[in-house]
């Protein structure tokens, strides 16, 4: 229904358009008092850059901060990162994660950024506490905030978009008649934008300098139980489920890869998984292929045939080299302080 209303034609879309206008005009009014200084930010001693997305819903964000995380230690660079920790919730903010927090504490995402990286991660609903507590304990160079790009009582020295290069912006309208949570018109003020999957023409020529197109590559599948490696060609009679904000990318992502599927199956984004509930799903002799997001959730309980498919996204070397080069801007800038 959303999909169809913010991606295609729905006649509902006329009868939100109030609701959006409203919702666009607080958006408006709430980043002019940011820009104003009536509502006032806080700026980290150290640089923060912010990969966020225009619209609602997974662009590829977690996986850009993985590899980005990488290519940024690969310069020599201390890093962090910063979440909300959306769908996880603990007695005490901030949260500094370590090997025993769960999903339930922190949310999927910080979780996972944090198995596959192991750098310092922090969450809270307030960002600018969150990246206080690492600092208190790490010396950090370069912290990232994932999913940050509207809240603006952080302050940031970077921002990065990224888009979904196959349903882009919809219909270009705020929520909830549309997708967005600020309009396309704001990548002029980011600095960089990364578009996930085939390159978008006109995004290329409006902002050639800043636009660069990243590829989420699968890697070997994992078994949650073993940790065994396999190729995905290796499994069969798979049954898929997927409680991502688009379950369908990967579901298409296992077709293209000729994935021997038996059936896919679709849960919310950050659904809480049970045994019973997938063991509803997929019967022992059968073969459960979930996403590395949702893996995390599920390793405590996990059974003998539950597989997940990490991915990796392919940076290109440009867009690192602008962000490295924008970096040594700021410090200079503040070592002339």
């Amino acid at each position: 229904m959303i999909e169809k209303l913010w991606y295609g034609k729905n006649r509902l879309f006329w009868l939100l358009i109030p609701f959006s206008l409203l919702y666009g005009i607080i958006a408006f009014v709430r980043r002019f008092l940011y820009k104003m200084g009536i509502f006032k930010s806080w700026h980290s001693p150290v640089p923060i850059i912010v990969i966020g997305n225009l619209s609602v819903g997974g662009n590829g964000k977690t996986p850009l901060a993985i590899s980005l995380i990488e290519a940024l230690e690969a310069k020599g660079l201390k890093v962090g990162l910063v979440s909300r920790g959306y769908g996880g919730k603990t007695e005490n903010y901030p949260l500094i994660l370590d090997n025993t927090t769960t999903t339930d504490q922190a949310g999927d995402e910080p979780v996972l950024i944090y198995q596959r990286t192991h750098v310092p991660v922090a969450v809270s609903p307030n960002r600018c506490q969150a990246v206080k507590a690492l600092l208190k304990k790490n010396q950090l160079d370069v912290i990232l905030t994932d999913d940050g790009l509207q809240h603006y009582a952080l302050a940031r020295d970077i921002e990065i978009v990224v888009v979904d290069g196959k349903r882009l912006f919809g219909n270009n309208w705020w929520m909830p008649a549309g997708p967005m949570r600020e309009r396309s018109n704001r990548l002029k003020s980011v600095d960089l934008i990364i578009v996930n999957g085939d390159s978008v023409n006109n995004l290329v020529e409006q902002y050639p300098d800043k636009t660069y197109t990243m590829q989420l590559i699968p890697k070997y599948v994992i078994n949650l139980l073993t940790k065994e490696k396999k190729e995905l060609s290796s499994l069969s009679n798979i049954c898929a489920v997927a409680g991502i904000s688009n379950p369908q990318r990967f579901f298409d992502m296992l077709i293209s890869m000729k994935a021997d599927l038996n059936k896919t199956v679709a849960f919310a984004d950050h659904q809480k998984f049970s045994l019973s509930l997938l063991n509803n799903v997929a019967r022992r002799e059968q073969t459960l292929l979930m996403t590395e997001k949702d893996a995390v959730k599920c390793q405590l309980f996990a059974e003998p045939n539950w597989w997940f498919l990490p991915i990796d996204a392919v940076i290109p070397k440009p867009a690192i080299d602008h962000i490295c080069l924008l970096l040594d801007k700021i410090n200079l800038k503040e070592n002339k302080k």
